[in-house]
């Protein structure tokens, strides 16, 4: 457990590096919009909000775990482009994509967008005590309350243009189905609200957050199966076949640090309960001979062996929470193997970095990002702080 815990906190310092070095946009201000799998540089490439987010969170939560003043300046440098390029002055809410000058290019409000910029925004305030990050980050909340929350079904709607009119492309990607509601938009809410109960104590949000735990457990769990549903129209049928094992692994720690924000022993109890039903299935169905976290599922078969960088990184913390409740050594040997398969297989061994995915045997698919519009410091940065955590 030490050297897993030395190794981590090694490769935190190698992340946090690659990205300090080689993001930062000197002349357009912020950071660039993608690097290759070769570490080429695009310096005209779009600019998204959730890259910039998850490199403000990631960055924040460095400095709240990390001794000196090292990585703060890129905290520092997230916020302020935020604030002043992505921030919609007139409607509120962040933009969805910015050209590498800083222009908008895709002024939608995608809830998901939303969410990251309220979880981002708490953990900076709770690094620089900054006051007009934590108002920015409960006006976020209020506005999605005020647009978004379904008040006759609950849960929250997926996407609306600059002046927060619900669109008919509701998608966050183009692989995504076009439904209203979505397992992994309702995640990345609670995460978010779980964060900002951290450093605003209000009642409205802890209920919030209290019924985005019910929603996952009555609405997107699975109890025959335990894996979480994934597209649902407003009314929550189900409109889709497949779960994913990253967001099942993810989802089954999120919800235990949720149902610890709130409060409530008995639902924490509940949630602990179904996080180690949960990580047993990913631990049977998606993890490969390797060690490796594999990517998608349907009916108990496995229908996508890529080897994406950020299920590895969750099933990691996923594990060691698994274990943490159990004490079932079975899951602390889970979090050893896939930790083993991403220092074979996903870091990058020369220019640092992991790995956007690779196949089954073990190739990279370097013509796909390292960093970029979803490639981001956030998910292996999380896992790497979780572990110094959570066995400190």
């Amino acid at each position: 457990m030490e050297k897993l815990k030395i190794e981590l906190s090694n490769e935190l310092s190698s992340i946090l590096d690659f990205w300090q070095e080689n993001t930062w946009d000197c002349e357009n201000d912020g950071f660039i919009g993608a690097i290759d799998g070769y570490n080429r540089k695009d310096p005209k490439a779009n600019k998204g909000i959730i890259l910039n987010t998850r490199i403000l969170w990631t960055f924040s939560a460095a400095c709240n775990v990390l001794e000196g003043e090292k990585y703060a300046k890129t905290a520092h440098r997230a916020f302020e482009y935020i604030s002043s390029y992505f921030l919609d002055q007139k409607n509120g809410g962040v933009y969805w994509e910015l050209d590498y000058q800083g222009n908008p290019v895709n002024t939608k409000k995608q809830v998901y967008a939303q969410a990251f910029a309220i979880y981002a925004l708490s953990e900076y305030f709770r690094f620089s005590k900054n006051e007009q990050a934590k108002k920015m980050a409960i006006e976020l909340f209020q506005l999605l309350e005020e647009h978004c929350f379904d008040q006759v079904d609950s849960g929250y709607l997926e996407a609306y243009d600059e002046e927060w009119n619900l669109l008919e492309d509701l998608r966050l990607s183009d692989k995504d189905a076009n439904e209203k509601k979505t397992m992994n938009t309702h995640l990345h809410v609670l995460e978010a609200y779980t964060n900002l109960l951290k450093i605003w104590h209000e009642d409205k949000l802890r209920s919030q957050l209290n019924n985005l735990i019910h929603i996952h457990l009555d609405k997107m769990l699975d109890k025959s199966s335990f894996h979480l549903n994934l597209f649902f129209d407003e009314k929550w049928a189900l409109k889709s076949s497949e779960y994913s094992y990253g967001h099942d692994i993810e989802a089954a720690w999120l919800l235990c640090e949720a149902a610890e924000a709130v409060c409530d022993l008995k639902l924490l109890k509940k949630v602990r309960a179904l996080a180690v039903e949960i990580s047993e299935v990913t631990l049977k169905e998606g993890i490969d001979i390797d060690g490796g976290l594999m990517q998608e599922g349907r009916s108990g078969k496995t229908i996508d062996t890529d080897k994406h960088w950020w299920p590895q990184a969750e099933a990691i913390v996923g594990f060691a929470n698994a274990y943490q409740i159990s004490a079932d050594k079975k899951y602390l040997n889970a979090v050893e193997d896939v930790w083993e398969f991403t220092k074979r297989r996903i870091i990058d061994p020369m220019d640092g970095e992991w790995w956007w995915r690779v196949n089954r045997g073990g190739a990279p698919y370097r013509e796909e990002e390292k960093a970029g519009f979803w490639k981001c410091p956030y998910h292996n940065g999380r896992a790497c702080i979780e572990i110094i955590n959570r066995f400190s």
